[in-house]
């Protein structure tokens, strides 16, 4: 039986009938493949026994593509920090001593082991190994080393969990951190919060699932829209930047000189001729289309609401800084991302650039630490007084971390430090990851792992893990291949779970 707007295509011409014929039936092979397709998923994944102790898991989780987590997820939200550039570990929380009394010695090939360089630093006659001109202490319960540069977040070291060893297979910048945002150092992959969006969905109706805060005015290495994208996801798992100023989300406002009072009439035509056209052709993305207009105009009342900051009181101001004041700034968007938090937005990741300091390290990493530090410990602490810290994952962390031989001129005041993937330190906090822990552990410099290493995939397979998610039955085939966050590799890492 023809579609009712099959007479558009009705003609005396019989080639014109012949690929109305071929229409139709791409169409029912389409809606036939995709019933059977979804029928074979659901024996795949054993839905029947899943919706049979569906009283374990809540129903707001039933939203995503695949409909279910796996098991019941310990966090319900990720808000992810990412230090982009390299946060120095030997400058900020790997205190390493020893490196005091090898100060500028050249590094023994019995540490490097003939380990990769850079080209920045592989032409250096002599690799001369630098301390930390920083002091470090001891704070909280758990003892966790901090140095100064870090005052605030020493504070709340007990709600942490610290990964002292973390490694990757990337040596620059870019490869390295699409690495850690989708699983792969080749652009093209979907990201981690496009993966929980398509597996899991979205609590709130009014908001995406995955929103990007980028912030203003901090230079270093680029930052491309692809970290957060789709890759071969359907394009509404994509992550929303929202920026500072007066249109927060581009192409969300009405255009100049209209009031939207029919806004809602002309989705409703548009969303129609939209279904006329995915039951012609049997594109999936159409009816992305569709539900991308309807979230856009839900969206022209939620996002004004959210990014609205009046209603906060001065001490919230006070505690994550002044820049918080400021929107845009990394300040403003942690306090913008804990807003997103209490309304179940699933996942808010954070960008803020300029760790990347192969110069004059000690001038620029006190810049950046001044500019991070307290807003971040006040995110941790304003989650933790809510409520929100129990069921929501922080995750703090850069690409790589820095070499702990200087590049450039070592001084007794001013040294430089190359990339280095082979260890470096992340911190984890809230739902489901030990508090006031430390888990894996470098050698007495500070160049190699000696025990528990974690790679990018074990991290990833561990964060969706948190989420209610089996990294390995994540899965998307595109191109006749399996496609999951963690490739063929990664582990959970049990020994950070609470």
């Amino acid at each position: 039986m023809g579609h009712p707007h099959d007479e558009a295509f009705r003609s005396n011409d019989p080639d014109l009938n012949k690929i109305q014929k071929q229409l139709d039936r791409r169409t029912f092979l389409t809606k036939t493949s995709m019933g059977l397709g979804a029928l074979a998923l659901g024996s795949l994944l054993g839905i029947d026994k899943l919706k049979a102790s569906a009283s374990k898991i809540e129903p707001e989780m039933f939203t995503g593509d695949l409909k279910l987590p796996h098991f019941m997820p310990r966090a319900k939200r990720i808000v992810y920090l990412f230090q982009s550039g390299g946060p120095s570990q030997l400058d900020l929380f790997d205190y390493k001593p020893k490196l005091k009394d090898l100060q500028g010695q050249d590094l023994p090939e019995s540490i490097r082991k003939g380990q990769r360089l850079t080209g920045m630093s592989a032409e250096q006659s002599t690799l001369p190994m630098a301390s930390s001109v920083f002091n470090f202490r001891q704070y909280g319960q758990c003892r966790a080393w901090v140095s100064d540069l870090m005052p605030h977040t020493a504070e709340i070291v007990d709600d942490l969990c610290f990964v002292k060893s973390m490694f990757t297979e990337a040596i620059n910048h870019d490869p390295a951190i699409t690495f850690f945002q989708t699983g792969s150092q080749l652009p093209g992959r979907p990201s981690i919060g496009s993966w929980l969006s398509y597996g899991l969905g979205s609590d709130n109706e009014n908001l995406p699932s995955f929103v990007v805060l980028v912030s203003k005015n901090a230079s270093g290495q680029p930052l491309y829209a692809r970290l957060w994208g789709n890759g071969f996801l359907p394009s509404r798992h994509q992550g929303v930047q929202f920026r500072s100023g007066k249109d927060p989300v581009l192409f969300l406002n009405n255009p100049e000189n209209y009031d939207g009072a029919d806004r809602a009439e002309m989705l409703g035509y548009l969303k129609n001729l939209n279904k006329i056209q995915y039951e012609t052709y049997g594109d999936p993305e159409i009816n992305t289309r569709i539900s991308q207009y309807e979230m856009a105009y839900r969206m022209q009342t939620s996002v004004p609401e959210i990014t609205d900051m009046s209603d906060e009181p001065d001490e919230v101001f006070e505690m994550y800084g002044k820049d918080s004041r400021d929107p845009g700034t990394y300040a403003a968007n942690c306090l913008l991302a804990r807003r997103l938090l209490e309304r179940d937005v699933k996942f808010v990741q954070l960008y803020h650039q300029g760790w990347d300091q192969h110069l004059f390290l000690p001038e620029g990493i006190t810049n950046q630490s001044k500019n991070t530090d307290q807003a971040t410990a006040a995110l941790v602490k304003d989650l933790k007084q809510r409520g929100l810290l129990e069921d929501t994952l922080v995750v703090w962390g850069g690409e790589f971390g820095r070499t702990v031989y200087s590049q450039g001129k070592l001084t007794p005041t001013n040294y430089g430090r190359d990339h280095h993937p082979r260890c470096f330190t992340m911190w984890m906090a809230g739902a489901g990851v030990k508090p006031g822990f430390t888990f894996g552990e470098t050698d007495e410099v500070g160049y190699n792992i000696v025990k528990d290493p974690m790679h990018v995939h074990d991290f990833q397979a561990t964060l969706l893990h948190l989420m209610g998610i089996d990294h390995e039955k994540l899965v998307f085939k595109h191109q006749g291949r399996r496609f999951r966050l963690t490739d063929v590799h990664g582990k959970l890492v049990n020994d950070i779970l609470t």
